[in-house]
């Protein structure tokens, strides 16, 4: 590593961008539902259609695009995704403001900022391999998963009171402008990216969209960190409903009390993401790895033993403190291995699907843990995700992974 991890000053301007709009996002969180029910009397069907369906269409509009960017250079991509979000967002408060507003509107651009967002975090990837060499990766991404916490920590405090005073048609004014700071910070990283090199066929075939789910399943250590990711993150993400409804309604917290217990514990993955480079350096990347991904498997089922009162918000503080802090150290970790595993001229296409499966399973999950919920109650679903959560390490990799082979980088064309 270089002296002070200095990773320059391009490296500066697209983490800025990052959190950037890391902020704005987190300043707007939940305020599709809130504007949905306050604004257009919106049921509980029509806002569960924001997340789960808005995130499954997103998700199948962006699989070609994938295929589509890998052979594009990065940073210009980047840059219309965050515009695409800017202009899509900024038609909320346009039809507010004029009164044509919808719910169809508002599925709309949740369709459009899904399929940006997993374009944006795949052509990012790529452009990463490609700005910093390799020994500087993980310190990059651990900073990437720092300023995510961060932002974790700030932004729903500073949302909430915003759409306390302005409601929530501000905050997304706010988000949509964090796109634009971002598309310019991106604009002012500058130099000469290489080219990537032409498709052989000059037309995308139907096949090559399965390019990115082929690359990884053929993989025998990112085959098995996929399905860990995948089934992970829905079932923790599945789970956060039901504790809302379990919390809210029948253990009888308050709203502030609700967002304390998950506010407060965010710090968790801040110190885990500055904790993760120091512990790959002792210990070994595949160590790590495999020790942090079983340990954020365990604290989950807790959820379940959740009772009222000061005891019952300390548990759940306790409980998403330990999850936090441990997913603080896997993910930079994780991001770095895939990222390493895979050819350059692969990532995109590769982290696409793997953007694109995680958000449809999380979608898929969530919808299924409702309606167990629904059948046995918000506290055996907990449960029982809890468990099958303690499954999950048996699909981390289990060997360390040969240095992958890069190819010799062309010459970059003035």
């Amino acid at each position: 590593m270089r002296s002070g991890h200095r990773l320059g000053r391009q490296f500066g301007w697209l983490w800025g961008a990052y959190g950037t709009s890391a902020l704005g996002t987190w300043l707007a969180f939940g305020a599709f539902p809130l504007i949905a029910i306050q604004v257009l009397d919106a049921g509980p069907a029509e806002v569960a259609a924001l997340s789960s369906v808005g995130a499954l269409v997103g998700a199948a509009v962006a699989v070609p695009l994938g295929p589509w960017v890998e052979f594009r250079r990065k940073r210009p991509v980047l840059i219309g995704t965050d515009l695409v979000r800017f202009a899509a967002l900024l038609t909320i408060p346009a039809a507010f403001a004029l009164g044509v507003l919808s719910f169809v509107q508002l599925l709309l651009v949740s369709v459009v900022v899904a399929a940006a967002d997993i374009t944006f975090r795949a052509a990012s990837g790529a452009y990463l391999k490609t700005l910093l060499p390799a020994e500087d990766l993980l310190v990059a991404n651990a900073r990437f998963e720092s300023t995510t916490w961060t932002t974790t920590i700030i932004g729903p405090p500073l949302g909430g009171a915003a759409i306390g005073i302005l409601g929530p048609v501000a905050t997304v004014v706010a988000d949509a402008v964090s796109y634009l700071l971002s598309a310019l910070g991106i604009r002012a990283t500058g130099g000469q990216e290489p080219r990537p090199e032409r498709r052989q066929a000059g037309r995308m075939r139907a096949g090559d969209l399965l390019d990115g789910w082929r690359y990884i399943l053929a993989d025998a250590t990112l085959r098995p960190l996929f399905f860990n990711t995948a089934v992970f993150n829905g079932l923790v993400m599945a789970t956060d409903a039901l504790l809302a409804v379990l919390m809210l309604g029948h253990l009888g917290f308050t709203p502030w009390q609700y967002g304390l217990a998950f506010a407060a514990p965010a710090i968790g993955g801040l110190l885990g993401s500055r904790l993760a480079r120091p512990l790959v350096t002792r210990f070994g990347q595949q160590r790590v790895l495999v020790v942090a991904g079983v340990l954020r498997a365990i604290w989950p089922l807790g959820l379940a033993f959740v009772g009222p009162g000061t005891g019952g918000l300390l548990l759940v503080m306790g409980v998403e403190l330990g999850l936090i802090f441990c997913c603080g150290v896997f993910n930079p970790v994780s991001a770095t291995y895939r990222l390493e595993r895979t050819a350059t001229e692969r990532v995109t296409r590769t982290l696409s699907a793997w953007s694109v499966t995680t958000k449809a399973s999380t979608a898929l999950l969530t919808a299924v843990w409702g309606v167990l919920g629904g059948l046995l109650g918000p506290r055996t679903a907990i449960g029982l995700a809890g468990v099958l959560l303690l499954s999950t390490p048996l699909l981390l990799p289990r060997r360390t992974a040969a240095p992958l082979a890069e190819p010799e980088p062309a010459p970059s064309r003035a």
